[in-house]
């Protein structure tokens, strides 16, 4: 695994975290509209924004004098793509289960 992806799958790895990128899969938020949905003050929120933004899992745009933030489509795909080599293994062995002639006792 890639730093960048150990970057990712850590930065989903806190449950806080994992909430802002189920909030922001929904659509595109600010800090306050985020940290009204969560146990969380603005500044926590924050916080963990920067940490899912270095993991390239969040973007932010300037909206007048706040920022909204939303997922990162790039970032998106980089995880799905480790994913996805997991997933592509598993049908694989699986497919060869089934071409396999089934041994008779």
């Amino acid at each position: 695994m890639t730093t960048y992806q150990g970057r990712m799958l850590d930065a989903l790895g806190d449950p806080t975290r994992r909430s802002i990128f189920e909030l922001l899969a929904v659509g595109p938020r600010s800090v306050a509209e985020i940290a009204a949905d969560l146990p969380v003050s603005r500044p926590a929120v924050s916080q963990h924004l920067k940490v899912l933004k270095e993991a390239r899992l969040v973007s932010s745009t300037p909206v007048g004098t706040r920022r909204v933030y939303a997922l990162d489509p790039q970032g998106l795909a980089a995880v799905r793509g480790y994913f996805d080599q997991f997933w592509n293994q598993a049908l694989a062995a699986f497919a060869q289960a089934v071409e396999q002639p089934e041994e008779k006792s």
